[in-house]
């Protein structure tokens, strides 16, 4: 189990209880809840760096949902001219180059959902409002976390909305 001390740290410094799951090794979101034998795949939510124009943004989305990127763009430019900023043109997935380089708390494809940590903005899909716990990457492909949605709501106030669709 290779979890992050600052990831640990910051959850611990703002009080939330967590629990650690040890699980066998997987990559996917989905494989978790599959490997976990879960009923909700909503229970388990995936992570994913997304670049707007220049600039990264985590998206928090369900297990079994992938993103709509015109949904998702207009989630973001909402948000955007809330804040007197432009629109934005493009969206992409950023690039595994940029986020070794740049992403240091965890393994490419188990990055935890912690914006702050980061300093990244983060969005989250209605869908994984919805369970009392979910599970998260902490950063190991065989170790995962489970959170109080509200913990992980109240933590990082998420931009908010339905950018998800059905795979």
């Amino acid at each position: 189990m290779a979890v992050s001390k600052k990831l640990l740290n910051y959850l611990e410094k703002n009080k939330v209880k967590y629990e650690l799951i040890d699980h066998r090794i997987v990559y996917t979101a989905w494989d978790l809840v599959q490997t976990l034998h879960l009923k909700k795949p909503a229970e388990v939510v995936k992570t994913l760096i997304v670049k707007i124009d220049k600039d990264y943004v985590l998206v928090l989305l369900p297990s079994n949902k992938n993103l709509d990127k015109a949904k998702f763009k207009k989630t973001v430019n909402q948000w955007r001219k809330k804040q007197e900023l432009k629109a934005i043109k493009k969206i992409d997935f950023a690039k595994e180059a940029w986020m070794k380089k740049n992403i240091k708390v965890g393994k490419l494809g188990a990055i935890p959902p912690f914006g702050k940590l980061l300093n990244m903005p983060v969005f989250a899909d209605n869908a994984i409002l919805k369970p009392v716990k979910v599970i998260v990457n902490v950063g190991d492909y065989g170790t995962s976390l489970k959170i109080k949605t509200k913990d992980l709501i109240k933590l990082e106030e998420p931009i908010r909305a339905s950018f998800a669709k059905k795979k």
